[in-house]
């Protein structure tokens, strides 16, 4: 299982963390929400918990917990300008589908 980080998303932890003064990395997963069924999460991991895998890419970690890392394996995760939004943004290639909005996603059926 891995999850990569593009050097851009990797330079946001890092701000994100020197800003904020403290922080091991960054923690994502995902949470049931809106029209298409899940959404991603995004926060500062303080301390590692049971079960979290770190990826390390350019200086950056990203956290995430066991439950949550077979929906992003094999994604990638970048920090893109969209006009006047700043995001992080995956490109996860376990999405079936997303909702209109682009904030919600279905992911695909694993195979029995």
């Amino acid at each position: 299982m891995a999850i990569t980080l593009t050097e851009t998303a990797a330079r946001q932890i890092s701000a994100q963390l020197a800003k904020r003064g403290s922080g091991l990395g960054l923690r994502v997963g995902v949470k049931p929400v809106g029209c298409s069924g899940l959404a991603y999460t995004y926060d500062i991991a303080d301390a590692l918990e049971a079960g979290d895998q770190v990826f390390e890419h350019f200086g950056a970690k990203l956290v995430v917990n066991a439950q949550t890392l077979g929906s992003l394996d094999g994604s990638t995760l970048d920090y893109v300008s969209e006009g006047m939004k700043k995001t992080f943004q995956f490109d996860n290639p376990n999405v079936s589908s997303t909702c209109g909005c682009g904030e919600s996603f279905n992911l695909k059926k694993a195979a029995p």
